[in-house]
């Protein structure tokens, strides 16, 4: 089936597929590059957000490898939060067929831009890690707050990295264990609304997988350059992506 497709999609997804997957394995936010490339390649919105989920999923689970080995993805931390965002995901892709997404576009941008500026003038945060045991009632909110943007992730989507770093520096993790933690939790939250889409019969299985090969090579690249770069390179890069987002969303929600 390649052949049938022509090359300049095949170039316009590979070059976009590799740019999304390296933001989003350090910060997310890789759907601001890839989504709008799948809606040029004739994909109706549907189709491009459960394509975009194959392909995203191949460079979670690449960049979760690459954390994890290098020991930035605390994995026996953030196992057991695994099926709250795979859980959360399914609902909210389910839900996705009941309500209209756009009814959560004020709240969302509420959320990005709370995150940005607390990040931006909270300079020091995230810096060194220093987790604490949570208490019952910390550990319950920390749980309900995972399993809600596993929710919105499958029901809405952009800005998901966002929030799932801001989760885990909020319990004391460093940018880097936080970027990490949080690529392992988006996975499960990707393979949940891949297996709702493929259910579903919305996904373009040939363009998910060029530009998913795309996004292991460009997961693999990010999130190598942010393990070795630190933690001050995925905070500003964060910050970068976060008011990007807001910049981004802010503007679609006020023209429609």
């Amino acid at each position: 089936m390649f052949f049938e497709v022509d090359v300049h999609i095949l170039i316009l997804l590979i070059s976009f597929g590799f740019l999304a997957a390296f933001v989003d394995s350090v910060v997310g936010g890789g759907g601001l590059i890839s989504l709008p490339a799948l809606l040029f390649a004739g994909l109706n919105p549907a189709a491009a957000v459960a394509t975009n989920k194959l392909a995203g999923t191949m460079g979670s689970l690449t960049s979760s490898i690459s954390f994890y080995r290098s020991g930035q993805l605390e994995i026996r931390s953030v196992l057991k939060y695994f099926p709250l965002a795979f859980v959360g995901s399914l609902f909210g892709a389910w839900t996705v067929h009941l309500i209209n997404p756009a009814l959560l576009k004020p709240l969302m941008l509420v959320m990005l831009a709370a995150v940005a500026v607390y990040t931006i003038f909270k300079k020091d945060w995230g810096s060194v890690s220093s987790v604490k045991t949570l208490s019952r009632t910390h550990l319950l909110l920390f749980m309900g707050l995972l399993f809600g943007i596993g929710f919105y992730d499958g029901f809405l989507g952009p800005g998901t990295g966002s929030f799932l770093i801001f989760s885990f520096l909020l319990i004391g993790f460093d940018f880097l264990k936080a970027a990490g933690n949080a690529k392992f939790l988006n996975l499960a939250s990707n393979v949940a609304g891949l297996c709702m889409f493929a259910y579903l019969g919305q996904i373009h299985f040939v363009y998910g997988f060029v530009m998913g090969i795309a996004q292991i090579g460009g997961a693999m690249l990010g999130s190598r350059m942010a393990i070795k770069k630190g933690s001050g390179f995925v905070r500003t890069l964060f910050i970068v992506v976060t008011v990007t987002l807001l910049a981004k969303n802010a503007y679609d929600f006020m023209i429609h």
